[in-house]
């Protein structure tokens, strides 16, 4: 099965790449400080200079002070951060790659005693962290104005400093995530209600990005059906529910959906192949991101331990399954996590149909900024 469809240049309204390979976000935690460093750079660099069509950073913390859940990882605000961060878009430029930063806020996930700000606590739509579990603060009116704000703010501030577009992290249960499962949205005023009522609060961050970055500037959303607090959660059970959830979202801006599944090869619904990605392109006519463990034998996740699997092998018959799908028009673009995290030159590896010198993944090259 030939790869040339992943290997040819992608042109849309308003982004065009090399290659319709993305690096996936993936947060590494390497940022002491909140400030990106010269191991950032050289990391993200590293990764265009072999070959990625697109580079969607680690999830980075808008300006709100309830953003963060994890320690040393990236904010998008703030002029050091901004600075660094100008400094990692510059190298990926120097080798012809494109890059964006995934604007995230954690929401609930996050716990108090989070460093730096430990007296702040988690911040969701309904003080749930998940079903029946009660965890942070209901955000008020002002809360979710502020967050749309910042949400904003980082968009403006990554077209300043010459990013190549935006990600909104909506996927994984996470603050955006929270608003569109019924689980954790439990609101009554205009953020809460059906499921496409739950879109508002992201139609809002799209539309205010929108407003201050113009028409040209590109906006990614990543979404998910899974959470981390429930991987079998679904937001929508059927295409008619999917089109109905996607539709305000269009409506708002969104030039390109990021549709995250763990394992790409499975179907969305049944009764069609089509992934969720699939299933998101055909119903919306925007282009879309598939991922979820490209060229590997297992899913990131080991649902039974709920932690990152230790190994995970390399495994070109998933490459020719993704192939297949490409080259019938699917999906647009392909995410690329941890085979890419594990060998920067994987792209390179696969272009050239070197396929045997792949490498397995390993957990612990988590441990390491490379």
């Amino acid at each position: 099965m030939t790869n040339q469809t992943l290997f040819s240049p992608f042109k849309s309204e308003k982004l065009e790449l090399s290659n319709r390979i993305v690096m996936a976000p993936m947060t590494r935690s390497y940022s002491p400080g909140n400030v990106p460093n010269s191991k950032n750079i050289a990391y993200y660099a590293r990764r265009a200079e072999h070959g990625v069509g697109l580079i969607v950073t680690e999830g980075t913390c808008v300006g709100h002070k309830g953003a963060n859940g994890y320690p040393n990882v990236p904010y998008f605000y703030g002029d050091e951060a901004l600075a660094g961060w100008k400094e990692v878009a510059d190298a990926v430029h120097a080798f012809g790659g494109k890059i964006m930063p995934q604007l995230w806020h954690v929401g609930a996930i996050r716990k108090e005693g989070t460093e730096p700000d430990e007296s702040v606590p988690g911040y969701s739509p309904s003080g749930l962290i998940k079903p029946g579990r009660e965890r942070g603060v209901a955000m008020t009116d002002e809360d979710c104005a502020d967050v749309i704000e910042a949400f904003a703010q980082g968009a403006a501030d990554a077209q300043a400093i010459g990013m190549d577009g935006v990600e909104i992290h909506g996927a994984h249960g996470y603050l955006v995530d929270q608003f569109f499962w019924e689980g954790t949205n439990q609101r009554t005023d205009k953020y809460g209600g059906d499921m496409v009522e739950r879109t508002t609060f992201a139609a809002e961050i799209i539309g205010a990005i929108r407003a201050r970055v113009g028409e040209a500037f590109p906006i990614i959303i990543r979404y998910s059906q899974w959470k981390q607090q429930d991987y079998n959660a679904k937001l929508a059970q059927n295409p008619n529910e999917l089109e109905a959830f996607l539709a305000p979202l269009v409506d708002a801006g969104v030039d390109i959906f990021h549709a995250s599944t763990r394992r790409f090869w499975e179907p969305e619904f049944e009764g069609s192949d089509l992934n969720l990605a699939g299933w998101t392109q055909k119903l919306t006519g925007k282009p879309t991101i598939t991922v979820g463990s490209v060229g590997l034998n297992a899913s990131f996740i080991d649902e039974e331990k709920r932690d990152m699997v230790d190994m995970a092998g390399s495994n070109a018959g998933n490459l020719e399954n993704l192939y297949a799908r490409m080259n019938a028009g699917e999906f647009d673009l392909v995410a690329v996590g941890r085979a890419l995290l594990q060998d920067p030159e994987w792209v390179l590896k696969v272009r050239d149909g070197r396929t045997d010198e792949l490498q397995d993944y390993s957990k612990k090259s988590l441990m390491t900024l490379y």
